[in-house]
């Protein structure tokens, strides 16, 4: 500690808050405002002393010398370190009171500095002197006893201080007393009357203290006396609850015998289910293994082992429900008819595993319904879309958390018979993961000579699924495995025509959404021209879906306007002029060739939706023969017109196009629509047609659509989706179709209205679709 004759008389002021330093007190400061930080710069900068004084108010931050007391520290800076938020934070030890006589503010370094007044400790050695500093270090060991926030071994260490004055400094650094005392004895010079103040502090310290020992045992008492009791009947009831659970869980394990009994489980399911019961039986009631193995049981107690539905086999009555739910599909009902009558004569037949697959809307999933209400079964329906996880099917083993059986066994549960008609809606859209794959799973499932014996991985026993009507549904088979597919009896739903869309419309749409909207039957009058104009202008889908949608926002506005007159329902009739303002302005354009046009050609494409019009333009422009494609064309497109060029080239002489034509031309092909995606060799005789007519300077028919591949050597080979692709252009108008000769055994499932009013015409090469294509 530095020599008070060393201490310059003007020193930075340190204004502190809720604390007093005392002489000889070592302590830690955090320093953050700007005039602090720049008065304690200024103490390092020169001779590390700076003078601490308490404030009166904590509230203050820029405090004048009316807020601080007269009577201070003067203290050295030990360290100091600078924080990455701009304080300080210092370690001072207090050296020697002092008294501000006179306030001086810095301005040019913006901290306040103070004239100080040194303050002599005032004692003589005496008799008084020693029985107080006895006294005191008395009382503090009590109160160093009785308060913990004091080290134990403080005490100890100030027996040896023989300076009264540095004692009472020591001692009153370590009370812990209210901000206004803590001055007192800070401003107070003569020894002895600190000494008596500090015994006067310390003994009502220890009183208060003393009193607080005294209500924390009375307190700490009752708690153990109330604890006590509580744990004393929290055991008592405890007991109670055991001797009645063994009663009622004894009674629950023999109902779940009974159980096990009438169900009339499989062989090997009772005998595992006994086996379960009996472990069961040994179990504390709610242990977590007991909770595992109740669960268990309540699974196999509620699978249908032998509830089954009776068949509905009146095939009469069977045909006229499908075709009330149903306009047309008539593959799929002569499907189901057939399984009908094979059951009523032969009694027990496997059940077949159909695939419906067809663009969206067409009605797979209601006629599945359909077909469960004209066989008089359950239905149970489970959407696979999305499904990545094998245990989806097969379910979880019992060793994991919160295992469940897979979606078939549960599904079962829900149908309550083990017979029902099964639907495995949108098998297409299924993933894998590292999880496993869920088609694989379905080997099984969709195998009627291994499903007599299907494993879920939950309950561990077989159950057989072949008395199961299995029915799948897709919009292709592309993401189909083939080894599934192959299980599979594939049944196909081609788009419906306009006539058909508005034959389902009237016969079903139409008195669905009326009813729906409450609206009375009578309500609505739509002709045959307005429904079609709304099939045409707002929709473009093979199925109904869209139209449905379309019929129930007309009903929508009729609805509306009675229910805002309030009146009776009167018939509304809606006319080519006010469709538009029923639906809003049309949504689909059709495109519509007014006169034939050198290089460009109409090709039919199928899509998961049904078929469409592709058109195909083609340009030359001088080059070196390459050959440019556009319109984000697929792989196998690309090389059809790579295919067809060559052919083109091949048969200039027959064409009359002059030599080295080629040689000197670049051409472009491309297919409007470039956002979407297009793939196949069905445009190849489109596209030769295309580059044909733009060589020979000859148009091409607008009235007229083609398909088909084609081969270096000229020859149309057939392609799929044909029925799709003639009903596209039936609805776009198109009055003649070019097909390949190996199509023709697809003509039996073309529409009879489409046909009359559709001329196609079969070509086996590329001379026969020049021939009926290119016009003079």
């Amino acid at each position: 500690m530095a020599g008070t004759e060393k201490i310059p008389s003007i020193l930075p002021l340190l204004p502190i808050r809720d604390v007093v330093v005392y002489p000889l007190m070592v302590l830690p400061l955090a320093v953050g405002r700007e005039r602090s930080v720049r008065a304690l710069e200024e103490a390092m900068a020169t001779h590390r002393f700076i003078f601490l004084v308490t404030q009166k108010r904590v509230q203050v931050d820029e405090p004048q010398n009316l807020d601080l007391y007269s009577i201070g520290t003067v203290c050295e800076v030990l360290q100091l370190a600078k924080m990455p938020d701009g304080t300080l934070k210092i370690l001072v030890e207090g050296i020697k009171r002092a008294q501000i006589k006179d306030f001086k503010f810095v301005q040019e370094k913006n901290y306040m500095a103070v004239k100080l007044e040194w303050l002599e400790d005032i004692y003589e050695e005496s008799t008084e002197i020693e029985a107080l500093k006895r006294q005191t270090l008395s009382l503090f060991e009590q109160y160093v006893k009785l308060n913990r926030r004091v080290p134990a071994e403080v005490a100890g260490s100030f027996q040896s201080i023989e300076d009264p004055s540095r004692l009472s400094d020591l001692v009153a650094s370590h009370l812990f007393l209210k901000i206004s005392d803590k001055q007192k004895l800070l401003e107070l010079t003569l020894v002895q009357s600190r000494l008596e103040k500090m015994i006067e502090f310390l003994s009502a310290e220890i009183e208060i203290l003393n009193v607080e020992k005294k209500i924390q045992a009375r307190v700490r008492t009752q708690i153990e006396k109330s604890q006590k009791e509580y744990y004393l009947n929290e055991q008592m009831k405890a007991i109670q609850k055991e001797l009645r659970q063994k009663d009622d869980f004894a009674k629950e394990v023999q109902e779940l015998y009974v159980k096990i009994k009438e169900v009339k489980m499989s062989e090997e399911a009772f005998a595992v289910a006994k086996k379960e019961c009996e472990r069961l039986e040994k179990m504390m009631p709610y242990s977590p293994e007991a909770t595992v193995v109740r669960n268990y049981l309540d699974w196999l107690i509620q699978i249908p082992w032998s509830n089954r539905t009776k068949d509905q086999l009146d095939l009469g009555a069977s045909q006229k429900i499908l075709d009330e739910e149903h306009f047309g599909l008539e593959k799929a009902k002569e499907r189901i008819l057939e399984y009908l009558a094979v059951l009523k004569l032969v009694k027990k037949i496997k059940g077949p595993i159909l695939c419906f697959v067809g663009p969206p809307g067409v009605g797979k999933t209601s006629l599945a319904k359909s077909i469960a209400h004209a066989l008089g079964r359950n239905f149970v329906r489970v959407s696979l879309g999305g499904v990545r996880d094998e245990a989806e099917i097969r379910g979880h083993r019992r060793t994991y958390i919160g295992s469940l059986p897979g979606r078939i066994m549960q599904s079962l549960k829900k149908a309550k018979s083990r017979n029902p008609v099964f639907l495995l809606d949108e098998i297409d859209k299924m993933g894998t993961d590292w999880r496993g794959d869920p088609s694989a799973a379905l080997l099984e499932v969709l195998d009627p000579e291994q499903n007599t014996n299907f494993v879920d991985h939950y309950l561990d026993v077989g159950f057989d699924l072949s008395d199961i009507l299995f029915i799948t549904t897709a919009n292709t088979l592309y993401n189909i495995p083939v080894s599934l597919q192959d299980r599979l009896e594939i049944v196909r739903f081609p788009g419906y025509t306009d006539l058909e869309k508005i034959a389902i419309a009237k016969g079903f749409l139409i008195p669905k959404q009326l009813k729906e909207h409450g609206l009375l039957e009578s309500c609505l009058e739509i002709e045959e021209p307005i429904l079609q104009e709304a099939i045409r202008s707002y929709t473009r889908e093979a199925g109904v879906r869209s139209l449905e949608r379309q019929i129930a926002k007309i009903c929508r506005k009729i609805a509306k306007d009675v229910a805002k007159e309030e009146k009776k329902q009167s018939a509304y009739k809606i006319y080519s002029s006010k469709l538009s303002d029923y639906l809003g302005i049309p949504e689909f354009y059709k495109e519509v060739r007014t006169e034939n046009q050198i290089g460009v050609s109409t090709g039919l494409a199928w899509t998961e939706h049904g078929g469409e019009l592709l058109s195909i333009e083609v340009n030359a422009m001088p080059g070196k023969g390459k050959l440019i494609l556009t319109g984000k064309l697929g792989e196998v497109m690309r090389e059809s017109a790579q295919a067809a060029l060559s052919y083109v080239k091949a048969s200039s002489k027959n064409l009359n196009i002059q030599n080295g034509y080629f040689k000197e031309t670049d051409f472009h092909v491309h297919v409007p629509e470039g956002a979407v995606p297009k793939d196949g060799p069905s445009a190849g005789i489109a596209i030769g047609t295309a580059i044909a007519s733009l060589c020979s300077g000859k148009p091409v028919n607008k009235d007229l659509a083609m398909t088909g591949e084609i081969t270096l050597r000229g020859q149309v080979l057939p392609i799929g989706g044909f029925k799709e692709k003639v009903i596209a252009a039936h609805r776009e108008g198109i009055k003649k179709v070019l097909y390949p000769e190996g199509n023709k055994k697809d003509l039996p499932e073309i529409p009879k209205e489409v046909l009359t009013s559709v001329e196609l015409i079969p070509v086996k090469h590329m001379d026969q679709v020049l021939q009926q294509a290119l016009t003079i």
